[in-house]
């Protein structure tokens, strides 16, 4: 995933020019260097496209509002502002989020010893920050209440911040069955994914059809590895040379043709986000709409994975994935916290709230306030982020507590610089 910065950069023939005017310059000049010639920019730049949507759209299709007990609770511009539906269409990539997690597991377990430090590593990245935010907050809201924060407000940053972490359990069980996705993906290619569209489908109709209220509640959890493992599967057949660009144009346009069939014609909601009040989604479980939208996005993924590549070639701009891949997890972990800090600390210096932040979300006004706070917000997270790293970090034994120059670890002693392997 991440790219180290070595002390001593070596002189690279390949990349773009660097300014070296500033800090930013220096700094991107050093990724640069330390960038081997034949890592995959576009799966680092799709990942953090991804990450970027999942933080900037539950900023935005989330809004928090005072109650009567001046506590923050949550409601969704949706309500007010149903047209924006298919906006969530766009912010809604998680289904990038697996493609190429797929994609890269497949080639990083080509290349590993053994099924079990493989599978190690990997768990190890996406556990440690969970744990860590889960220990801050454990210790966080006994302080916050005895401070006086409302014990509303308490309960909705808990429910924020550990909600979207079923996330990162799903991502952990298909990473796990990589093995079993890449046998499939050998004999099938993308057929692979076959088998679990047609359980979601099924799924689907035992539970909206006319039998539905015979059917048992817990009846759509069956979807959860079917569903989000769809776009997972395209990842590993895509890393095994098995989807091209006439696969990856059928994909998307399958996949658009199918989530205008279930939203125009079968009644399903358009919006890929929960909405209060509504009753049923599209995401928890998974609905047939969550693998549709995977396949338009995993299609037009692979189509610009090229042009993609060439456009990170700027030094500047790859310094920047590079920086957002290293934290991927963390900021994911984290976002939901900027989001309670910037809105709590708001309305303790703004009593009766702020556009934008307090307000309903009924118009195109609070849209426009609400973009206004975006930079504030990126702000607070990225300070959440940098404090949080440091306790994510692995440090080898024999540093003395110290940490060493790149959580990858330090330089081999055999005076040849390490380099960090394909994701």
């Amino acid at each position: 995933m991440p790219v180290p910065v070595p002390a001593e950069a070596p002189r690279r023939t390949d990349a773009a020019p660097v300014r070296r005017g500033g800090g930013w310059g220096r700094l991107a000049a050093k990724i640069e260097a330390a960038t081997p010639p034949d890592r995959d920019r576009a799966i680092d730049g799709l990942r953090a496209l991804a990450i970027l949507g999942v933080v900037v759209g539950h900023f935005l299709v989330m809004a928090l509002t005072v109650g009567a007990d001046r506590a923050l609770h949550v409601t969704s511009p949706l309500i007010h502002l149903p047209a924006f539906a298919p906006l969530s269409w766009v912010l809604q990539m998680l289904g990038v989020f697996f493609l190429v997690g797929g994609y890269a597991a497949a080639k990083s377990r080509a290349r590993a010893d053994g099924y079990r430090a493989w599978v190690g590593r990997r768990m190890r990245r996406l556990i440690r920050p969970v744990v860590v935010v889960v220990a801050a907050l454990s210790v966080a809201l006994p302080v916050l209440a005895l401070a006086g924060v409302p014990a509303g407000t308490l309960r909705t940053t808990v429910v924020l911040v550990v909600q979207p972490l079923w996330f990162i359990g799903i991502y952990a069980a298909i990473t796990a069955l990589t093995p079993v996705a890449a046998a499939m993906t050998r004999r099938l290619g993308a057929w692979a994914v076959l088998p679990g569209l047609v359980i979601v489908a099924v799924v689907d109709l035992l539970r909206y059809g006319p039998w539905h209220h015979a059917m048992p509640g817990w009846l759509g959890l069956v979807n959860l590895l079917p569903g989000w493992s769809f776009a997972y599967l395209l990842g590993v057949a895509w890393a095994h040379g098995r989807i091209g660009r006439r696969g990856a144009v059928l994909l998307a346009a399958g996949g658009a043709v199918l989530i205008v069939l279930l939203v125009r014609y079968l009644g399903y909601p358009a919006s890929m986000v929960g909405v209060p009040g509504t009753g049923r989604t599209n995401a928890h479980p998974p609905s047939l709409l969550v693998p549709a939208l995977a396949a338009v996005q995993s299609g037009l993924a692979i189509l610009l994975h090229d042009r993609l590549g060439a456009l990170l070639r700027r030094p500047g701009l790859w310094a920047a994935v590079a920086l957002a891949n290293l934290s991927a997890m963390t900021i994911f972990c984290w976002h939901q916290v900027a989001l309670m800090t910037l809105s709590g600390g708001a309305l303790k210096f703004a009593p009766g709230g702020l556009p934008g932040l307090h307000d309903v979300p009924a118009d195109l006004g609070w849209a426009a306030h609400r973009l206004a706070w975006l930079p504030v917000y990126v702000l607070v997270l990225a300070a959440y982020v940098a404090a949080a790293r440091r306790f994510e970090i692995s440090r080898p034994r024999g540093t003395g507590g110290r940490r060493p120059p790149h959580p990858r670890g330090p330089a081999t002693g055999t005076g040849r610089r390490r380099r960090v392997r394909h994701q």
